[in-house]
């Protein structure tokens, strides 16, 4: 007699659980859309910035670049063009990363 109550209240706390999770998902469904429309329109807002603050640092980056490549040709390095072509393409991966992030998301 007392294995059919215990399985009798496991059934009972189940369905309650079960009551519970879908009546917070109702109620969470109202906000749902206008929750996701706020995000979106914030993280939209912040892509402008975001490019010109990334198209800066890549111009920073370009111009330190410039200073070592030179120095390492004054110097007579035999590596300057592998120091180059490094310098320049980080500086391209930034802004061809910005200009496709910002093509993506706007």
């Amino acid at each position: 007699m007392s294995k059919k109550i215990k399985i009798n209240v496991q059934q009972k706390f189940f369905a309650l659980t079960a009551m519970l999770f879908i009546a917070t998902g109702a109620f969470a469904q109202g906000n749902g859309m206008a929750g996701i429309n706020d995000a979106t329109s914030m993280v939209s807002s912040y892509f402008d910035p975001i490019t010109k603050l990334i198209y800066a640092i890549g111009a920073v980056l370009g111009l330190v670049g410039g200073v070592k490549v030179y120095s390492k040709f004054q110097s007579g390095d035999p590596d300057t063009s592998k120091t180059a072509a490094s310098w320049f393409g980080g500086c391209i991966f930034l802004i061809v990363t910005a200009t496709i992030l910002r093509s993506f998301f706007l």
